[in-house]
């Protein structure tokens, strides 16, 4: 396993010495390096036993470092050296750490074969690791398993089975049934068994019947600990039962039970949910003074009761502490500050956290995503109101860039903005990538585009490209196969007053004939656009392009047929 150390061995080298070097060594590659040379310092001198084995496997598995742990299991079973049961549970329970119980149970199924059986201990270990997974089907079954096995209930296992069945609003009945019976099969409910229950009650909504079993705890000798008053505390503030669970933060401090991290964060939550913020921040300060150190939690929900109360500024003292205590803020914690300046229309400052985000690598993830799509077109949209096109672009080329979806409200409020400031061809540019998307330009957004065109009055490039183009007849007197349907026909049209039509085939659109443009040298209207003389056909052919292209996508719906 590794190579030989500079450790002066004596020269009696004892299981009690290289247990101790082996526990004391930091470096798990040097402490290979013990373990394998205590072996090969003299011929035919020390041999490892169960209890050098064990720390060695220990140490492989609190590194995740599986495969060497088992090796190390077959090297036992060739060594002729026992196999204690505490060894393959110090695997299973690192399996169950790591989320691979079915990695766990495959060690189980192994202990028979290494002549090493399991007693109730193990099963309840296995049946334990199934339910913190939540693999409540498999555990259940496992149970009844262990009962045909011969495994007689006890308070353990029936605590584990109690967990399992809280953990689902239906089987809650069931639970408190087993708790109920649990004197009958010569097993006293503890406390554990009180605080489980008081939990699952509590996450459901059940605070009377949690109450009364808090109340019960008492009566029965049973004494609540920290983690049996957070689950009350928690479920009273998720009922806006704020004063109740305060009380009970003072009636522990009454009894000598120390309040810990959760604690305060289940009444900072609360509390800020329910517009008390002030207390929440009081409570932070008690906390940190009591030397307890605030998690992402508590940051997140103080950050979240803040913002909603719009005081952005002590939402942002609070995200300062969090950085300089060395903890990175989530997308999800990002999101409730740009939120919350969305909610007082600066949209500005969402931008910069927005550019803060990606500057600090920090993605959404799954949960996440959807909401931050949602921000950045609605800072997007903001900034176009603020007058603020150019930032609104930019964030707009970054949420593409990232892969954010774009909705159809910021495309229209993009071109439409655009279109009034005269940037004729980056709005082009966005109905394009619009089209791309699969994202149908509305009436009003062609209306806008077709207005910026004919406002600048300049149509001359466009007859030098004509890849996208309808047919267009402009001269005299002539016709044109509009998609090889009714033919059009300009009658007793001169020189000077040339007319040109832009037709769309009419087996696509159904139009009729009165919806052809008609463009002349008299200014005219049509659909509310105010028509002059056109010189030539630049911008106008990327509109007639653009409409084209929808087409040809196969993009085109009904409420687009009249425009």
């Amino acid at each position: 396993m590794g190579t030989k150390t500079m450790i002066k061995w004596p020269k009696q080298i004892t299981v009690t010495l290289v247990e101790q070097l082996i526990r004391a060594e930091k470096d798990l590659q040097k402490a290979i390096v013990i373990f394998d040379a205590a072996t090969g310092e003299y011929t035919n001198g020390f041999q490892h036993d169960h209890s050098t084995f064990g720390v060695m496997i220990s140490r492989f598995v609190s590194a995740n470092q599986f495969r060497a742990a088992e090796d190390l299991l077959n090297r036992m079973k060739n060594e002729n050296c026992s196999i204690t049961e505490d060894i393959f549970l110090s695997i299973c329970r690192g399996y169950g750490r790591v989320h691979r119980p079915l990695e766990a149970i495959r060690i189980f199924q192994k202990m028979k074969e290494y002549e090493s059986q399991p007693t109730q201990k193990s099963y309840i270990t296995v049946f334990a690791i199934l339910v913190g997974e939540n693999q409540l089907k498999m555990a259940l079954r496992f149970y009844r398993y262990m009962r045909e096995m011969g495994i007689p209930p006890s308070v353990a296992s029936l605590n584990v089975l109690i967990k399992a069945l809280c953990k689902n609003n239906g089987t809650m009945d069931a639970a408190l049934r087993i708790f109920r019976e649990m004197p009958n099969r010569g097993c006293i409910p503890d406390s554990y068994t009180y605080g489980t229950l008081i939990n699952g009650l509590c996450r459901f909504g059940k605070i009377v019947e949690a109450k009364e079993l808090f109340t019960e705890m008492d009566t029965k000798g049973c004494s609540p600990t920290v983690v049996t008053y957070t689950s009350l505390i928690h479920g009273l503030c998720q009922s806006n039962n704020l004063d109740e669970a305060m009380g009970m933060l003072d009636e522990m401090k009454r009894k000598g039970i120390e309040p810990n991290v959760f604690t305060y964060s289940s009444l900072m939550d609360g509390l800020g949910k329910g517009g008390r913020t002030s207390q929440a921040m009081e409570l932070l300060e008690i906390m940190v003074s009591k030397r307890h150190k605030p998690n992402m939690i508590t940051y997140s929900t103080l950050i979240h009761g803040l913002c909603k109360e719009g005081k952005l500024r002590e939402a942002l003292e609070i995200l300062d502490r969090m950085k300089l205590q060395g903890l990175k803020p989530d997308a999800g914690l990002y999101w409730k500050i740009i939120n919350g300046f969305c909610d007082i229309h600066k949209f500005k400052e969402a931008a910069n956290f927005l550019d803060e985000m990606v500057l600090e690598g920090i993605s959404p993830n799954r949960v996440t995503w959807s909401l931050h799509v949602k921000i950045h077109n609605a800072v997007v949209q903001g900034l176009l109101i603020e007058n603020d096109p150019n930032r609104a672009f930019h964030l707009y080329l970054s949420m593409r860039a990232r892969g954010l979806s774009v909705e159809a409200k910021t495309f229209e409020s993009l071109v439409d903005c655009f279109c009034k400031k005269g940037d004729i061809h980056k709005a082009a540019r966005i109905v394009d990538e619009m089209v791309l998307d699969g994202c149908i330009p509305n009436e009003g957004t062609w209306i806008a585009m077709v207005s910026g065109f004919w406002d600048r009055r300049k149509v001359r490039e466009a007859s030098n490209d004509q890849r996208w183009l309808p047919e267009v007849i402009d001269d005299g007197v002539g016709n044109g196969d509009a998609g090889g349907v009714d033919e059009w026909w300009v009658e007793g049209v001169g020189e000077e007053g040339r007319e040109m039509f832009v037709f769309w085939p009419e087996s696509e659109l159904s139009f009729e004939a009165s919806q052809v443009a008609t463009v002349t040298n008299k200014e005219t209207e049509y659909r509310g656009v105010k028509i002059s003389r056109i010189e030539g056909m630049d911008d106008l052919g990327k509109v007639v392009a653009l409409g084209r292209r929808v087409l040809e996508m196969g993009l085109w719906a009904d409420h687009m047929q009249g425009l």
